[in-house]
């Protein structure tokens, strides 16, 4: 029973930590944009870019 007067303001503790986290990632913008990341890796372009030809390497 004595245990119940520790582990109930504990657990009211950390859902009120878990609800401020929640509640500061939503106003951060966190969650604006959840397939735009993923997508992105889809579009990324395959061709290498051109390298730059030196006055040495042409010799």
């Amino acid at each position: 029973m004595e245990s119940l007067f520790i582990l109930i303001p504990l657990s009211l503790l950390l859902v009120a930590l878990l609800a401020w986290i929640l509640h500061w990632s939503v106003k951060s913008g966190q969650f604006d944009d959840l397939s735009g990341p993923g997508e992105s890796i889809l579009m990324d372009d395959d061709v290498p870019k051109p390298q730059k030809v030196s006055e040495h390497s042409q010799k």
